[in-house]
């Protein structure tokens, strides 16, 4: 289920799985956020919702299936290796605007900041960041005032770079 409103409204934890999508007047980009539980099983939900979702936008086949992998591997990464927020969830928020998709997760913060893994053939596991890397137009870790925000860019430049 999908809502549209003009101001920002919360987001809904898990079971249900309700995208909260906002914009305003004239806004020239769609966001839509999802909080769910701080386990596995919210990887594969994510990833049908956001498919779904950007199905619905008609956008590029690569983009999306980018976008799935993106916010697959970051969502992965806050289960793994972070905190949840303090009501227990994971917030996963994706932008639309034009052809350009934003996936970001904020988490409640770890032991240490995220950063792809060194190259290497040992591992089994640690390279969700680099495949993020290699996908994403620009990405970036930022701390807010309840953990760490990881973001990706898909498909152009962000804004975030200018602010």
């Amino acid at each position: 289920m999908t809502t549209h409103d003009a101001a920002p409204a919360p987001s809904v934890v898990d079971p249900g799985l309700e995208v909260v999508e906002t914009s305003g007047p004239g806004a020239d980009s769609i966001i839509c956020t999802v909080r769910v539980g701080h386990t596995p099983a919210s990887v594969s939900q994510v990833r049908r919702e956001i498919v779904a979702d950007l199905e619905t936008r008609d956008l590029p086949e690569d983009l999306v299936g980018e976008a799935e992998i993106v916010a697959s591997e970051l969502l992965t990464n806050a289960v793994r290796h972070a905190r949840p927020l303090s009501d227990g969830s994971v917030r996963v928020r994706w932008k639309i605007r034009g052809d350009v998709v934003e996936v970001e997760v904020t988490d409640g913060g770890g032991a240490t900041v995220p950063k792809p893994a060194p190259r290497t053939v040992w591992l089994s596991s640690g390279r969700g960041l680099r495949i993020v890397r290699s996908l994403a137009h620009e990405w970036g870790v930022t701390e807010d005032r309840t953990g760490n925000v990881v973001w990706a860019t898909l498909g152009g430049p962000s804004r975030r770079r200018a602010t």
